[in-house]
């Protein structure tokens, strides 16, 4: 664990060690939620991906680690946390693939162009002004409720960023499916793929993993239910244990 100034940070590995990740050890550390969504998504060889909400980088390292064609733009609204993302990308080698941007996205329009993206993917805030017990730092406070921004803000950016007929993927709570899927289709966006995340066979789902694409048909996939663990207080399942595995995916598709 590092010291930069006051603030502690510590360094986190994954896949034995080829992915590191800095994260403040009292702000907001992400959980398993963003490796799931990018393992949902398979961006084309090529793709220019745009990472709202960026948090410390997890999601634009993990799309950097795993597809080596695609670039990233990390959007963060946060100057702090995007600070630990240009160190994450120094640490991981990838100043050539990941761009940290500092910008409020509901201001989006004054740092992107309109439709520039072929993928936006978004881990947004999850609790509603004033629901649950809100976190005491800002910094996961602000990553983790809608204390900034809200649902509507967040699918609209992705609305204005990515390209017409292209795709965003989201993850959020299973309990707010009605509010993400009318959210999505009020702009435009219409949900083509559709995946329940339960904690363990039998359990309750937890998390939806959504993938939309702009001006789409009404086609929606709903594929099968992903288990994060065995059995209740048990080890990994099989598929999240290999989302851990050390490699890299080599099929991109065209």
């Amino acid at each position: 664990m590092t010291d930069k100034g006051a603030v502690q940070i510590t360094e986190d590995s994954l896949f034995a060690g080829d992915l590191v990740c800095r994260q403040h050890r009292l702000g907001y550390r992400f959980s398993i939620d963003p490796v799931l969504l990018a393992h949902f998504i398979s961006p084309s060889a090529g793709a220019r991906v745009l990472d709202m909400g960026a948090g410390c980088g997890i999601i634009s390292l993990l799309l950097a680690y795993r597809y080596s064609q695609v670039s990233v733009t990390a959007l963060e609204l946060q100057p702090a946390l995007v600070d630990l993302i240009r160190q994450n990308i120094d640490l991981n080698g990838f100043s050539q693939r990941i761009m940290p941007v500092c910008v409020d996205l509901c201001q989006i329009e004054d740092m992107v162009k309109a439709e520039s993206y072929d993928l936006v993917v978004a881990n947004p805030p999850y609790g509603s002004p004033g629901s649950g017990r809100q976190n005491l730092e800002s910094e996961r406070a602000i990553a983790r409720h809608e204390v900034h921004a809200g649902l509507d803000d967040v699918v609209r950016a992705a609305a204005f960023a990515v390209a017409n007929r292209r795709k965003i993927a989201m993850v959020y709570p299973a309990s707010r499916l009605v509010a993400l899927l009318g959210t999505m289709t009020r702009h435009r966006l219409q949900p083509r793929r559709l995946r329940v995340v339960h904690s363990y066979p039998g359990g309750r789902g937890q998390l939806v993993l959504v993938e939309a694409m702009k001006n789409g048909g009404e086609d929606l996939q709903l594929l099968p239910p992903l288990y994060v663990y065995q059995e209740k207080g048990g080890a990994y399942s099989k598929e999240v244990a290999a989302m851990y595995e050390k490699r890299r995916d080599v099929d991109e598709r065209v």
